[in-house]
């Protein structure tokens, strides 16, 4: 029983800290995998400087390279939280084990001084000789051998929690000299972040003599990304104009056979109610003549029923045409609706496009990091991860287009109902159009740039509309 119960405290006393264990082993490997990004980095870095003899290139990635780096800073601070958290729960375990522990051994030490008062046997053997019945007798021998049992099971437990004691302590001195490690390893990269920014800001003075150029650098990508969002665009008009012609044209169709099966019955119903006037007609020239021809009076002519003149009168339906369709907003079809409806309700939930990395240029427009005066515009985020990446569908959908801009540039775009998401600077591309995909499926291999930077564009829209990619994907 003592066994059963001192493994159910220490499985309580060990639960609380073990969902941190796992998010520290976690933490341990995104740190590993910030620290190799920070390695490839720099490599590129060290290659750059070697090739380019201005500073427009590097200070990009070394704006990176600081990020990383802050990150880094974070996801060690993170650590660092967690290890005094169990710190905290060990240091309350041990005070816990501690004070029962001292209690425990008060007691024990109670008893001690009780059986040694009591040692000899022959006090023992008056005990139960003293007994006024045999009942009594043998309730004092019971008694006698459930001390004894006391005694012992005392002793196990003093033993056991002094176990248990020890190895919290041992736990309790590895936790600190991990986070006092964690500590020193935080302070180094601080250090280190701070010369990363002094070796910044020397490339900003360089950048700053080369103004005309990264002016002209600029204007010349600006142009280059008007271009491709102008294609894509085009070609998201195009899918909704397609998609509202083949909306019409099925509305179209059930609207034409539901006027071509009222035309039927009516022609059925007029070829009937004429039979029936002509039947009123012929009776009413018989009555008449019969009339004539004994001199009697002319009877009043038998009327044709109402229901007979409408159905002679009824007109066919007529289809009318339709208007040209939208190609800036798309009607929806029942499964496009279900389509469209499951991709907003994952909003702020969609996993990254990338397996690996950060954001390096937000949404809308953006300054310049050097030349805050100077407004770059970006109708996206713009991702850097490590070469060789590839970018993965966010949510399951169909393939609509694949643009190829250039052989080594191309662009692939998924349909989500009236939602698209676009996924530009694709050497190689995984998909075609019509392809169903499903979430981080992997769509190509994102091409790395002449800077040595491996960049993904991603955009969402719903119809023409571009919506700020940061609100639909989940934390990192």
């Amino acid at each position: 029983m003592l066994k059963y119960f001192l493994s159910f405290v220490f499985l309580i006393s060990t639960s609380a800290i073990f969902s941190q264990v796992n998010q520290q082993k976690k933490l341990e490997e995104r740190k590993a995998k910030i620290q190799q990004e920070i390695r490839e980095n720099e490599t590129k870095l060290q290659s750059v400087k070697k090739k380019e003899k201005t500073a427009t290139k590097a200070i990009v990635l070394q704006s990176n390279k600081i990020k990383l780096k802050e990150e880094l800073i974070a996801t060690t601070e993170k650590q660092t939280k967690l290890l005094g958290n169990s710190i905290v729960v060990n240091q309350s375990q041990i005070d816990k084990l501690e004070q029962e522990l001292k209690s425990l051994k008060e007691d024990y030490a109670k008893m001690i001084v009780q059986s040694y008062k009591s040692r000899s046997e022959e006090s023992r053997a008056m005990f139960l000789l003293s007994s006024e019945s045999f009942l009594q007798a043998y309730k004092r021998a019971q008694y006698m051998k459930q001390y004894t049992n006391y005694r012992r099971i005392q002793g196990e437990e003093i033993f056991s929690k002094t176990n248990v004691l020890y190895t919290f302590n041992a736990k309790l001195d590895v936790q600190k000299s991990a986070k006092e490690q964690l500590i020193t390893e935080n302070e180094k990269e601080k250090l280190s972040l701070e010369k990363e920014k002094q070796e910044q800001q020397k490339l900003v003075e360089t950048l700053k003599k080369d103004k005309n150029k990264i002016l002209a650098e600029i204007k010349k990508r600006q142009k280059e990304a008007k271009t491709i969002d102008n294609k894509i665009d085009k070609l998201i008009r195009e899918a909704i104009a397609e998609a509202n012609r083949k909306a019409a044209r099925e509305k179209a169709a059930k609207e034409k056979a539901k006027a071509d099966a009222i035309a039927k019955a009516n022609a059925i119903a007029k070829a009937k109610a004429i039979e029936k006037a002509k039947a009123i007609a012929a009776a009413n020239a018989a009555a008449a003549a019969k009339a004539k021809a004994n001199s009697k009076p002319i009877p009043k002519p038998i009327p044709i029923p109402k229901d007979v003149a409408i159905a002679i009168a009824k007109v066919d339906p007529v289809v009318v045409a339709k208007a040209a369709v939208s190609s800036t907003k798309m009607e929806l079809t029942s499964d496009g609706k279900i389509d469209s409806d499951s991709f907003k309700a994952n909003k702020g939930k969609l996993p990254w496009p990338v397996e690996s990395g950060f954001v390096s240029m937000g949404y809308g427009d953006q300054a310049h990091p050097v030349y805050k005066s100077l407004v770059i515009h970006n109708s996206g985020l713009e991702f850097s991860t490590s070469s060789g990446a590839n970018a993965r569908a966010v949510f399951l959908g169909i393939v609509n287009s694949v643009i190829v801009i250039s052989p080594v540039n191309k662009v692939v775009m998924l349909q989500h109902g009236d939602f698209f998401t676009i996924y530009q600077n694709l050497i190689s591309v995984n998909v075609s159009k019509g392809d169903k995909v499903t979430a981080r499926q992997s769509l190509g291999r994102i091409k790395t740039n002449g800077d040595g930077r491996t960049i993904l564009k991603f955009a969402i829209t719903q119809n023409t509309t571009y919506t700020n990619p940061r609100t639909w994907l989940s934390p990192k």
